[in-house]
């Protein structure tokens, strides 16, 4: 990766081509093996051909759908399709369980069980990707599970203090997480739809980010929480990840685009001016890069800095240009594409560092596939924002 290579601005950087000609086909070429079922889940450039083993996750499964369903409509004369209709099969055929809703955490190939439990954070993902595989391809298969599904969260998983369990264990802690893409899933879906529902579904979930995961006064969102959402006790519940910040400013933004709510426009705006204020290196020693974790009073706990905050502080930056016409915004924009070419993405062969230090030394080489999901989407919001 040429991280001595400075790139002073956007205007050269990788775009919507880029996207359909190197990203997506490498990653269909390494994430989809010949003649093995799902996608592979963890790929090390310096092992290629190394054997990816035979157990698969719902969550990657979900994601990768997700992501060739997008490429598809991105470019719909590539091989993404195909791509996607290998997870998906091999979603509704191994990884759900009974057709009611229920999906297994993970399975072998042959679709035996490895991890029983049905999980939220994975439920949140199969609800996106059914949006996104059906917007790619008509089947309304996929509406019919994400009916299941949401089904299956609405009778089994709610929660009497609001929102939902982490899993059909109950694990605890509970964490914002999984409901933060709940809200991804039902905007998707409501789009994808036309129907109101999903919206519904989606002012329930800002109305608990309003009243219970984030503190409007200091705009911090926590991470972990006890049964009743209160701050998990001792270090876990001081955690604030600004990559979340900007992740709900983008969501919160959109759903006031979807629904007129401008409470979810202001806590947009108070999550962000946080992020802003304590999440962000200047890159005077190191990447120009969102911090992976901060405390409550802003504190940097966690120096290190992975690349799925960067691509959410990018959807945040995007979002605010659109919606809010922030001069500011786009002037970080162009500097954050910058950081994230230099140090993280190859754009030679869409590989990318998952982790750096503070002064950008690399300090994760083996990438999770799942990542690629925040790298798409937010490349993906850029050439859209910018078409319109």
């Amino acid at each position: 990766m040429k991280s001595e290579e400075a790139l002073e601005t956007a205007a050269g950087l990788p775009s919507k081509a880029w996207l359909s000609d190197t990203l997506i086909p490498a990653w269909i070429a390494r994430a989809v093996r010949p003649g093995r079922a799902g996608y592979v889940e963890m790929f090390d450039p310096a092992d290629p051909d190394r054997e990816p083993g035979p157990v698969r996750t719902t969550l990657v499964t979900a994601r990768l759908i997700y992501v060739f369903s997008h490429a598809h409509l991105l470019d719909p004369q590539g091989h993404a399709l195909d791509a996607a209709r290998h997870g998906f099969a091999f979603l509704r055929d191994a990884c759900r369980e009974g057709g009611q809703g229920r999906f297994l955490h993970s399975v072998r190939e042959d679709g035996s069980a490895v991890d029983v439990r049905t999980d939220l954070y994975d439920l949140a993902f199969v609800l996106f990707a059914m949006a996104w595989y059906h917007r790619a391809t008509r089947d309304d298969q996929a509406l019919a599970i994400a009916d299941e599904v949401i089904g299956f969260i609405a009778s089994e998983m709610a929660h009497p203090q609001g929102g939902f369990v982490e899993d059909t264990l109950g694990s605890l802690p509970r964490r914002q997480n999984p409901h933060m893409h709940l809200l991804e899933a039902f905007h998707a879906l409501a789009e994808a739809t036309g129907e109101r529902r999903w919206l519904d579904h989606a002012d329930a979930i800002v109305r608990l980010a309003r009243e219970r995961l984030v503190d409007a006064g200091a705009g911090t969102l926590g991470e972990y929480f006890t049964d009743d959402w209160q701050p998990a006790p001792g270090a876990a519940g001081m955690v604030c990840e600004p990559g979340h910040h900007f992740e709900w400013t983008w969501l919160l933004l959109h759903h006031w685009r979807l629904t007129g709510d401008t409470q979810a426009r202001d806590l947009a705006e108070r999550l962000y001016d946080f992020a802003i204020l304590h999440g962000l290196d200047n890159g005077a020693a190191g990447p120009l890069a969102a911090f992976d974790v901060v405390d409550r009073s802003g504190s940097i706990t966690a120096s290190t800095k992975l690349l799925w905050p960067q691509t959410e502080a990018i959807k945040a930056f995007l979002a605010r240009i659109e919606f809010l016409d922030d001069a500011d915004a786009a002037t970080r924009l162009d500097r954050h594409l910058a950081s994230l070419f230099r140090w993280f993405v190859a754009p030679e062969t869409g590989l990318w560092f998952n982790q750096v230090a503070r002064d950008g030394t690399p300090t994760q080489t083996v990438i999770p596939v799942r990542v690629l999901y925040h790298l798409l989407l937010a490349l993906a919001e850029r050439e859209r924002v910018r078409a319109g």
